[in-house]
């Protein structure tokens, strides 16, 4: 790389200077989470049964006791024999932060279409210990932008990312927010797509910090394989 490079002094007043565009943006960062919070919810209507280890499974069940549900919309379609290499990406990242979750009235989950027996094998091989379920028999992935219909597909026109687009596949990934309250409701509070899933990945906020960068050019994730994969 051929990059500038200053006295200690210069260095110095330079990163000072930028401390303060960083602190400018963990404020508005930190605003638009309360707004985030402050979002309306809709009632989650229908019920929805997914296939896990526990066999069938509602929506309110996969709470756990806790009030809170994170759904990580895991692209892995019915006809696959292995899950998406950029939400395995993501999902490398599950695992240890579910205890802390956990211990903040939130329970996390992924679901995807495949049917569970793939989707336990998947997840043997990559090491994975996060709960994961089958949508297969429910409109669930549907309903919440993370599958589409052959027909969509083919027109390339779906609704994904809260517009109407070219979805690019069957399957998108994308994260969505429950909450339950005491008498037993659901509510769907949140739903986040395409880039908007990129705080929930610990990797990619450390490659941002060094020189290169995600150094991914015109190509995204291009990079990315499973981690059993590289060679």
């Amino acid at each position: 790389m051929n990059h500038r490079v200053v006295s200690h002094d210069e260095w110095l007043a330079a990163r000072t200077e930028f401390l303060a565009r960083e602190k400018e943006f963990t404020r508005s960062r930190d605003e638009l989470s309360r707004q985030r919070r402050e979002l309306p919810w809709e009632r989650v209507e229908k019920e929805y049964l997914l296939e896990g280890p526990n066999g069938k499974e509602s929506l309110a069940d996969l709470f756990e006791g806790r009030s809170q549900l994170i759904v990580y919309h895991f692209m892995f379609a019915p006809a696959w024999d292995a899950g998406c290499p950029h939400c395995s990406f993501w999902a490398d990242n599950f695992n240890d932060v579910i205890v802390h979750l956990n211990h903040c009235d939130i329970t996390m989950v992924a679901v995807s279409r495949a049917p569970y027996a793939k989707l336990a094998a998947y997840r043997k091989r990559m090491g994975w210990s996060f709960k994961w379920l089958s949508s297969a028999d429910s409109d669930f992935n549907f309903d919440y932008q993370a599958s589409f219909t052959d027909k969509e597909v083919a027109e390339k026109k779906a609704f994904y990312n809260f517009t109407t687009q070219n979805p690019g596949g069957s399957e998108r990934e994308g994260t969505s927010v429950f909450y339950r309250d005491d008498d037993g409701n659901v509510f769907h509070t949140y739903s986040t797509y395409a880039r908007g899933i990129d705080m929930t990945n610990t990797t990619y906020h450390y490659i941002d910090l060094v020189p290169k960068g995600r150094n991914e050019g015109d190509h995204p994730q291009h990079w990315v394989r499973r981690h059993d994969e590289y060679k």
